[in-house]
């Protein structure tokens, strides 16, 4: 939902690679608008975030942890991460910490940070119109109804015919009248 600021607060949906080119992303999903922005990202990134989207907490800090540990330390915290432009390829992010003062950084460490600190992630509109890749979100009951519409809608005549089901012959479609 935007906020005002031209910022959409997106989901942090996971960490996919896709196997033939060894190409990691973190997807991100706008779900008013049903937009999914993958961002390539390194495996160190990859794994930070996957670790903290599982709950997983190392023996020992990582690097993402160690930064947590330390803006706590100093008595902050992240308050929300935005990812702000998209630039030559390269997306661009801030950290707005909790001071009020906004820290430059990479998408994924943005990302890794704020699952640690349990913060909204924001997009901005522009980046999400310009990477956003739309994607459908039925469900599967969704599926299953428009199936038995359609089978409630469908006769043996109409696979003769060639015509959508419950459309009159030369009717607008939509209308089924004709659309007069």
């Amino acid at each position: 939902m935007a906020d005002g600021t031209g910022l959409v607060q997106v989901e942090v949906v996971g960490v996919r690679t896709h196997v033939g080119d060894d190409e990691t992303v973190v997807l991100l999903l706008d779900p008013e608008s049903g937009l999914l922005v993958p961002i390539l990202i390194g495996q160190a990134e990859a794994s930070a975030i996957a670790t903290a989207q599982a709950g997983i907490v190392p023996p020992r800090p990582m690097t993402h942890d160690l930064l947590k540990d330390a803006l706590l330390a100093a008595g902050t915290t992240v308050r929300r991460v935005e990812i702000t432009q998209l630039l030559d390829g390269v997306f661009h992010a801030a950290l707005v910490l909790g001071t009020g003062r906004r820290v430059d950084s990479r998408a994924s460490d943005a990302i890794a940070l704020a699952l640690r600190f349990e913060c909204p992630v924001l997009c901005a509109e522009q980046v999400l119109a310009v990477a956003g890749v739309e994607v459908r979100t039925v469900t599967a009951e969704e599926d299953i109804e428009e199936f038995r519409e359609f089978l409630d809608r469908v006769s043996a005549e109409d696979f003769e015919t060639g015509e959508d089901p419950g459309e009159t012959p030369g009717a607008t479609p939509g209308s089924p009248s004709g659309g007069t």
